[in-house]
């Protein structure tokens, strides 16, 4: 098996790349701009070779690779919801993707490639992933439009019977260090507390939901590698999925557990929302996984408690400390 890993040593593909390892496949081609903080996410890991994202793209307008692949998980992208850079977003997380899925349909290389929740808006109803409502969806930012786009793009050329998309919903777990501010409120709050011994969480300023009641689909990063690999393993199942745990919980039940399972007293400080992410912000998600059910993946998603365990058990043992 022939792998090409996009965003490989980002967050969800760094621990893709894991998960491939640890089933004994290192043939892999690893896409990524690299700098020292993600180096670290690809250390001791194996794979055949990496090219920086604009020597791999040239490569493949080039035609310059001398063997096919089976598989091109595409998992690179700008992933920061507050980018407000047209050209740059839609260059990189639409142009660059129609790009790979054209080679992919030349070569006969199953493309599996991320999508987002973000792409749902403000929509607090009905996160329906069936693909005659993607027209339909109202993005609140610019990453969300582009991911839309994509979509749009996927389903208008019916290479929906063709592709994987994976709506990945709120992803944690480790490896998201060189995120910044971009990563997961578990991620950080994990350091907040750890560093300040409080953590930090927006105010809500819709008086239907009090401050920290805001609420997520939680889903953790190995369960989101478990449904990539299940769509390798059954090629025959093609569309556009929801992935998430079905269920949402609140940024205070995140904080709650936080600091149960680090054994420190809660302390929890509600601080103002950035002004420019104001009117794009959701107050709620939860995927509706009814469609990824029925294509036959029945492995239970870990819930939020299971998932914090398992992250910060990974932490500690990364601080050299015992597992919880």
């Amino acid at each position: 098996m022939r792998i090409i890993l996009t965003g490989g040593a980002g967050f969800i593909g760094s621990c893709f790349l894991e998960y491939l390892n640890k089933k004994g496949i290192k043939d892999i081609v690893l896409v990524d701009h690299i700098n020292d903080k993600k180096e670290k996410n690809i250390k001791g890991k194996k794979f055949e070779i990496y090219y920086e994202k604009s020597e791999f793209i040239q490569k493949v307008k080039k035609k310059k690779f001398d063997k096919n692949f089976d598989f091109l998980i595409h998992l690179g992208a700008c992933t920061n919801t507050r980018e407000n850079n047209v050209e740059y977003i839609l260059k990189n997380n639409f142009i660059y993707s129609k790009t790979l899925a054209f080679f992919c349909l030349e070569n006969g290389i199953e493309f599996i490639y991320a999508s987002s929740a973000s792409t749902y808006g403000k929509e607090e109803k009905n996160f329906s992933d069936c693909e005659d409502n993607i027209e339909n969806l109202v993005p609140a930012n610019l990453y969300g439009l582009s991911k839309n786009i994509f979509d749009i793009w996927v389903v208008s050329n019916k290479f929906h019977n063709k592709f994987v998309g994976l709506k990945f919903f709120n992803v944690y777990g480790f490896n998201e260090e060189h995120k910044g501010e971009m990563r997961s409120v578990i991620s950080k709050g994990y350091d907040q507390i750890k560093q300040e011994g409080r953590i930090k969480l927006f105010k809500s300023y819709r008086k239907e939901y009090k401050d920290g009641e805001q609420k997520r689909d939680f889903v953790y990063v190995m369960d989101v590698c478990d449904v990539i690999w299940f769509f390798m393993e059954n090629k025959n199942k093609k569309g556009i999925f929801n992935v998430g745990t079905g269920k949402a919980r609140s940024f205070n039940e995140v904080a709650e557990l936080l600091f149960k399972y680090l054994g420190k007293k809660e302390k929890i400080e509600y601080i103002d929302m950035p002004d420019d992410i104001k009117e794009s912000y959701q107050y709620f998600t939860e995927a509706n996984i009814e469609k990824l059910r029925n294509a036959g993946y029945k492995k239970n998603f870990m819930t939020l408690e299971e998932g914090l365990k398992e992250f910060l058990s990974v932490m500690a043992y990364r601080c050299g400390r015992a597992k919880i």
